[in-house]
């Protein structure tokens, strides 16, 4: 505001000169200038609606009063009332078109606020005609020039958008916003406002429809400050959200992490440094394994006012922020970032990229090599000349959610989804839901979930079943294999395998994982382990199963087992049994060159005589053919 009024003062300096020198006023109308001089005085007080008045009195006792209409031009243009600044700066170019040059630039910048964008471009390029123009106000005009230049191809080739307000179990006549959904679509959470405070609320998807939504939490929500920007993970147990002024804060607002207790949640925990400083630390977005941070900062050493940085979960705890370098910040804004579960997209609002005026949402891919792309807005009329930030996705990628004033809702800010274009979405992501038992008991289990990338070797998942319901929820992204592995101690571990390689939209992956305690002849089918058809060479994604096995054997130091193979019915029955007994041969021998005693080992070929499934179809043969362990002695 201070920056407006010092404009205004430049242009407006003759006013305070004696009213000898009044003729250099593009008036001589006493009472107008009188007027003038009066609504200059009330935009030094601060009392800008006064001002409006006396310029328009001005105006009124002298229609080609000049520096009045600028005045008044400005003071509209310090309260974002667009419209009418851009008939008031359009009509001093009508009387004076060299009046003033900065009057195009400002001009300009109210017509992109307007979407009134080859105008803007007219002044814009009239503007950068000037000679001397200082070098601030020479990238910012280039930089307008980008938005009206985008904003005219924009609006020539929409996208197709079609927001649907998602109810009034939802929505209310209070503000509603910042909404963000667990992978499987079955919580929603969001921020509302009442009375000037912000809190968190949910609602739960049954049967297809959302329920009215309640309080989420009074471990979270407060009476005196304000919860809101928030990020929930995968699997709904994690929520990273901002608090500002909060007296355990290190700054005006902190990143909060709080984690889920049966039916509520636990106390939220400052992240404290490096993550949080005396700055300004907020709007988190958390990626699919919950160990990068994604958030926004104006901590030094970024590009621009706010910068989006991240940070990375160690086993030190939360790791030196990095910036996300000149692909992604400005030297304006960017702000509400939000990581898609493929965690390798990334959307978010910006004031510095070309746009169609104020904030637009941009989306971003990572390349192989870890870096982002440059990034492409998002297109109208998704993106308008207002602000637009907040969008957060479905983890099938298909749906966003988004929040608005502008679409004649229920009330203040509502919260709509719409179907986001086909080349806008990330790439195809489904979820592994499970719930983890006691084999006999078939009481809930707390164990360690595992969910590595078969082809890098590499987890992309780690954490534990809840410990009083066993439940557990990761994503998982289209493309790659991967190998589930649960493991507890006192159990034998359970594997399973998801082959992603060319994956179609279906319905995500549900299992029960059944825990067997270690007793003798109890198995463990190792889902994990490969070999090319009629060979026995063990495949290099078998590693991460076989590194499994041997923790499991380092674990429980006394048990031997009995490593066993077996085949389809497929060919005959010799052949069978001699692949069968080298396959298992391989497994053993692997395990005792990486230290295994073999007096702990035992291998053995079954060939096709302990089938599993029947042998009429491709899917029931597959399962047959598999490499098991049982243990023989505990």
């Amino acid at each position: 505001m201070k920056i407006a009024v010092l404009l205004v003062l430049a242009l407006c300096l003759p006013a305070l000169l004696g009213a000898q020198q009044q003729t250099r006023y593009s008036s001589s109308n006493k009472e107008a200038v009188k007027y003038f001089a009066t609504a200059y005085q009330k935009l030094d007080e601060h009392l800008y609606d006064e001002a409006i008045q006396n310029s328009l009195k001005a105006i009124s006792e002298d229609s080609k009063f000049i520096e009045a209409r600028l005045l008044l031009a400005d003071l509209y243009r310090m309260k974002r009332m667009y419209k009418p600044a851009v008939e008031q700066y359009a009509k001093v170019i009508s009387l004076s078109p060299e009046f003033n040059r900065g009057v195009y630039l400002k001009a300009a910048e109210m017509e992109i606020h307007d979407a009134s964008y080859a105008q803007a471009q007219q002044h814009l390029e009239k503007y950068l005609t000037y000679p001397d123009i200082s070098p601030q106000n020479n990238t910012y005009a280039k930089k307008l020039l980008a938005d009206a230049k985008f904003s005219i191809q924009a609006m020539t080739h929409p996208v197709p958008f079609k927001p649907i307000n998602i109810g009034p179990e939802i929505n209310t006549a209070n503000d509603e916003y910042l909404p963000v959904a667990t992978a499987d679509e079955g919580t929603l959470i969001f921020t509302r406002k009442i009375n000037n405070n912000e809190d968190f609320y949910k609602s739960e998807m049954i049967n297809g429809k959302w329920n009215t939504a309640t309080y989420l939490s009074n471990q979270i929500n407060t009476e005196k400050y304000n919860e809101g920007a928030q990020s929930i993970s995968q699997d709904g147990k994690y929520l990273f959200f901002t608090g500002c002024n909060r007296p355990d804060g290190l700054g005006r607002c902190d990143i909060y992490i709080a984690q889920k207790r049966g039916n509520d949640w636990g106390k939220p925990v400052d992240l404290n440094p490096p993550v949080n400083t005396s700055g300004w630390e907020s709007q988190p977005s958390i990626n699919a394994d919950g160990r990068t941070l994604y958030f926004v900062s104006n901590r030094k050493g970024g590009y621009g006012g706010y910068d989006i940085w991240k940070s990375t979960l160690g086993e030190k705890g939360w790791g030196e922020p990095e910036n996300l370098g000149p692909n992604i910040n400005t030297p304006y804004n960017e702000l509400s970032p939000f990581i898609h579960p493929d965690d390798s997209t990334l959307y978010f609002s910006s004031d510095g990229w070309p746009g169609l005026g104020s904030k637009d949402l941009f989306v971003s891919r990572m390349d192989k090599d870890g870096k982002w792309q440059k990034p492409e807005n998002l297109g109208y009329p998704i993106n308008t000349s207002g602000d637009e930030g907040g969008l957060s996705l479905t983890a099938a990628g298909d749906y966003a959610f988004f929040s608005s004033d502008n679409l004649k809702g229920l009330g203040g800010y509502d919260i709509y989804k719409f179907e986001l274009p086909v080349k806008l979405r990330p790439h195809l992501v489904t979820y592994v839901k499970g719930f983890v038992k006691d084999v006999k008991t078939k009481a809930p289990l707390e164990a360690a979930i595992e969910i590595i990338d078969l082809e890098s070797n590499l987890p992309v998942y780690q954490d534990y079943s809840d410990d009083e319901q066993g439940d557990f929820l990761a994503t998982l992204t289209s493309g790659k294999n991967y190998a589930l592995n649960i493991s507890k101690s006192g159990y034998l571990f359970y594997s399973e395998n998801f082959s992603l390689k060319n994956y179609k939209i279906k319905s995500p992956f549900n299992i029960v994982a059944l825990l067997s305690p270690i007793e003798i002849g109890n198995k463990v089918i190792l889902k994990n382990i490969f070999f090319d058809t009629n060979k026995f060479d063990l495949e290099k994604e078998s590693k991460a199963e076989l590194a499994k096995l041997i923790e499991f054997l380092g674990i429980n130091s006394t048990t031997r087992i009995e490593i066993s193979g077996h085949t389809d019915n497929t060919g005959n029955h010799q052949g069978n049994q001699t692949l069968s007994e080298n396959r298992a041969k391989s497994v053993y021998q692997y395990l005792v060159s990486k230290g295994i005693a073999p007096t702990r080992l035992v291998y053995k070929g079954y060939g096709e005589t302990q089938p599993i499934a029947s042998n009429t179809t491709e899917e029931d043969r597959a399962k047959n053919r598999r490499t098991e362990f049982m243990i023989i002695t505990k």
